[in-house]
């Protein structure tokens, strides 16, 4: 991407101490695009969180839905139509290429929809064309986008939908300007949409040096300023996010007083940042799944035999005590135990080698046979530590035969690989961005009508049963008729050992005690709007 400053500024910038006004955040990993529509990845959202609004938001710190780019929204009796009553008086930020000439209005939320749902839309297969949330959640549920006015769209479903609005408060379906997109496809340069955002948040990009450095600038145009939102007011003089994947590495730079905020320091570090005066353990209380999956593209493992002989080769309690170090909790369950929904039920799969190599020999691989487990290369809450995770794994499978090479990459490498199904058992798992236990289920593990997976069910198992569960419990509005089908849901891919769990724990971040205001998330990502440094 091309940047506005020189990088040597950027890194002296960040090597120095933080001048009053300047908030630096320490990331685990680099943004790999700059739309929201073309990640699920929870690192990018915290970059484009601070850049694009959504129609609804998530509350600050709790679960309950509320206003945002839409003031108020209507649903039909029979739960197809949503009605979104846009704010007025909106503005977009500008860049070199782009000065807007109008308010946000009816045709950007037409526009953020239809490059998602038309094939034949001029930005439908920009940049790569993978939606990967829409494709997910809405795409076979929503029927079409209509402009009633300038300030009110209509929403029309397929059928009831529950969770609906939850996932129009998801990062990754933030509103995009038409306008801007009309300018860069006259220009000739209509990738550049994605890589040089325009949004109508409290931050905007001023310069970005690949994979080191993200700096923000406040945009005092935004509306939540205009309405005086302290918490959607940028309070500082900018944003600087300097990318480390070494967990170890960014406590230290919070405890220098380089980073005011550092994302996921190692459990481990947990004692040392608590002994600080300077910073504190701020924990989030989020909701989160890790697992590995089995590669059924893979002929092995489309036998059920070879998947239960390799979770119950794990010893997944010395496993969670230690790379959760002494925080998680042992769980077999898809959905978290602190959501409703939760199949509290399901215990990890017991620990037994002998059975394991039974089941080995079963199913004709009495001598094992060599495989790979990828490593997740960043610290987030479902996983920690994917290195230490993987090798205790390794052991554990070594001890009745199987062979198994750890591989890894650079994170937004190893997404795009897992999701293009190269992992032969991948390590993968997610933040709920907002408050339905459906989330996690649809994004890693359904398949649409065709048998195509979701983009983020990187072990390509498709389950007709688990997903006509999953679909009629998101086309219903009864609480306890939904939670009976989740739970329905999670003893189907138990039983198929189509994934084995790791324990979950809450997210920790080293927030310097000059920082005032900040709230973890809870659902999504965290804004830096409303955050001061002394």
């Amino acid at each position: 991407m091309k940047t506005s400053f020189a990088a040597a500024a950027a890194l002296l910038a960040l090597s120095s101490p933080a001048f009053a006004g300047t908030l630096t955040v320490c990331l685990e990993g680099a943004p790999e695009i700059f739309n929201p529509q073309l990640t699920s990845s929870g690192t990018t959202s915290t970059v484009l969180g601070q850049i694009y609004d959504n129609l609804v938001a998530v509350e600050r710190g709790g679960a309950n839905i509320q206003p945002a780019l839409a003031e108020s929204w209507d649903v039909s009796d029979d739960g197809l139509t949503y009605t979104f009553h846009l704010r007025q008086g909106v503005q977009w930020q500008s860049n070199d290429a782009f000065t807007p000439t109008r308010d946000f209005n009816a045709d950007d939320v037409v526009f953020t929809f239809a490059r998602m749902m038309d094939e034949a839309h001029p930005y439908h297969s920009v940049s790569g064309g993978s939606y990967i949330t829409f494709n997910t959640k809405l795409a076979d549920a929503l029927a079409g986008v209509e402009k009633i006015d300038d300030y009110t769209v209509a929403f029309t479903l397929t059928a009831p939908l529950a969770p609906f609005i939850g996932i129009m408060a998801h990062g990754s379906i933030a509103m995009t300007s038409a306008e801007y997109a009309d300018v860069l496809q006259a220009a000739g340069t209509p990738d550049a949409f994605d890589r040089e955002p325009i949004g109508t948040g409290p931050f905007q990009l001023q310069a970005y040096q690949t994979d080191a450095i993200v700096r923000l600038i406040p945009f005092h145009d935004t509306w939540g300023e205009a309405a005086g939102i302290a918490e959607n007011t940028p309070m500082v003089d900018a944003i600087i996010m300097a990318i480390s994947a070494d967990a170890s590495v960014r406590v230290q730079r919070a405890l220098a007083g380089e980073c005011a905020i550092s994302y996921y320091p190692n459990l481990a570090d947990a004692p040392l940042i608590d002994a600080s005066e300077t910073v504190e353990l701020v924990p989030a209380q989020v909701a989160s799944s890790g697992f590995i999956t089995f590669n059924q593209t893979i002929d092995k493992f489309q036998d059920i035999r070879v998947r239960q002989a390799l979770a119950h080769a794990i010893n997944m309690e010395p496993l969670v005590e230690t790379v959760f170090n002494g925080m998680g909790h042992l769980t077999g369950a898809v959905v978290p135990p602190a959501f409703w929904g939760s199949a509290t039920d399901l215990a990890p799969y017991a620990y037994d080698p002998e059975l394991a190599k039974q089941l080995l020999a079963d199913a004709g691989f009495a001598d094992g046979f060599t495989t790979q487990i990828w490593a997740v290369p960043v610290s987030r809450p479902y996983m920690p530590n994917g290195r230490r995770a993987a090798e205790m794994i390794q052991a554990d499978w070594a001890a009745i035969g199987v062979n198994a090479e750890i591989v890894t990459y650079e994170w937004a490498e190893y997404i795009q690989r897992s999701r293009a199904f190269e992992a032969e058992v991948g390590m993968f798992g997610g933040i709920y961005d907002f408050p339905d236990p459906s989330q996690i289920p649809n994004n890693y593990f359904t398949c649409n009508a065709e048998g195509t997976p979701s983009p983020s069910n990187i072990g390509h198992w498709c389950n007709a049963e688990f997903n006509a569960v999953m679909q009629a419990a998101g086309e219903i509005t009864d609480q306890s008729e939904r939670e009976a089908l989740y739970l329905q849901a999670q003893h189907i891919l138990y039983d198929d050992v189509a994934a084995v769990m790791f324990g979950g724990a809450d997210q920790l971040m080293a927030v310097s005690t000059s920082v005032n205001g900040f709230t973890p998330a809870i659902f999504g990502s965290s804004r830096m709007s409303g955050v001061t440094v002394e």
